[in-house]
């Protein structure tokens, strides 16, 4: 699709080089310029596991695919001067520099595009463009909201297992960057578009928000525990000891669960019978649905609830995850640098 298309990625961490492979994916172009001396950190972020001497890491892997990589220090002319050679020839250039990093290294939009002027910026930020900050996906989820409401009473605040801060910027500024491309075929015009860690954190805070500015009602950690919706991320046990949850998002849906599990008194009872009433009561509902729970086994459930379009779903690690076809054909294998990396690709949508 962007056969034609280059991209300059001086990024590093996760953000903007998952933005690079996404464009990759998509067929482009991607040359990814480190330092020298300072190459992306993320290729000694390692597991106690991880061979102590190579050049890539895991970490490294998951967000670099399909890439070109060049090591230039830009602060030598000869290697500058090789730069603005790729500058001239690119249509995207990626970075996160700190702010006065582009003037430390002569980066400039305007020095760009002297040299380029259809050459489209692309920047991640971590608190705004004005902000000298330096940001990493924990401090914004601790500054937006998202670690406060994240755990359980007795656990205090918990971060994210992914640094899903990241993945959401990095959505997007390749939304911005996608809208800048039409742009440029319409208009000829280049445009600098810029995302911050900050803003896409809380533009992503979405009904959490809404209760808290319409409601006044800030969130408590409550686990897997939908505020708005029950039984929705209770946790259950099955007769073989697997774990299951159920997303019970209507009155429909809680009486095709009641009806399996032989509880249709529930679906009438004024304790249960709507949503509020369940969310109201939901540690009671809670004992009634494992005491039946219980007595069955996890396949079996999974397959009735299917049968009834109940959402339901079991608890799964990583391991069964890609134990799964379907997980499997998101894998995306490659070697870099004479390590066998694999990853899960960036492009989770069909074109047809």
């Amino acid at each position: 699709m962007f056969s034609n298309l280059v991209v300059l990625d001086l990024s590093t961490v996760l953000a903007g080089p998952s933005v690079g492979t996404f464009f990759a994916e998509l067929g482009a172009r991607v040359i990814k310029v480190e330092n020298p001396k300072v190459p992306d950190v993320t290729r000694s972020w390692k597991l106690g596991s991880e061979e102590p001497t190579s050049s890539v890491s895991a970490y490294f892997s998951s967000i670099n695919y399909k890439k070109e990589y060049l090591q230039l220090d830009l602060k030598n002319n000869n290697d500058y001067q090789r730069f603005l050679e790729l500058v001239a020839q690119a249509d995207i250039l990626l970075s996160n520099f700190k702010l006065g990093d582009d003037v430390k290294f002569n980066l400039q939009d305007a020095v760009l595009r002297a040299v380029n002027p259809r050459l489209i910026c692309g920047k991640i930020t971590g608190f705004g463009d004005e902000s000298d900050r330096v940001a990493y996906d924990l401090i914004l989820q601790a500054e937006t909201g998202f670690m406060s409401m994240n755990g359980i009473p007795e656990s205090g605040p918990v971060k994210m297992p992914v640094a899903l801060i990241d993945v959401l910027a990095a959505h997007h500024l390749k939304e911005a960057l996608l809208l800048a491309l039409i742009e440029r075929s319409q208009s000829g015009i280049a445009k600098t578009v810029s995302v911050s860690l900050y803003d896409a954190a809380v533009a992503s805070l979405a009904n959490q928000a809404s209760n808290y500015l319409m409601e006044d009602k800030i969130p408590q950690r409550i686990g897997s525990l939908h505020p708005n919706i029950a039984p929705y991320g209770e946790i259950f046990e099955t007769k073989d000891k697997a774990l299951i949850t159920f997303a019970i998002g209507s009155d429909v849906h809680f009486q095709k669960l009641c009806s399996f599990f032989k509880l249709d008194e529930l679906s009438s009872n004024p304790s249960f019978s709507s949503n509020v009433a369940r969310v109201q009561n939901r540690e009671s509902l809670f004992e009634l649905l494992q005491g039946k729970i219980s007595h069955y086994s996890c396949d079996e459930i999974l397959k009735r609830m299917l049968e009834n379009n109940v959402p339901c779903g079991k608890i799964k690690d990583l391991k069964e995850v890609f134990e799964d076809n379907s997980a499997q054909q998101l894998v995306r294998s490659e070697v870099i640098e004479g390590k066998n990396t694999k990853r899960v690709t960036s492009l989770a949508f069909k074109w047809k």
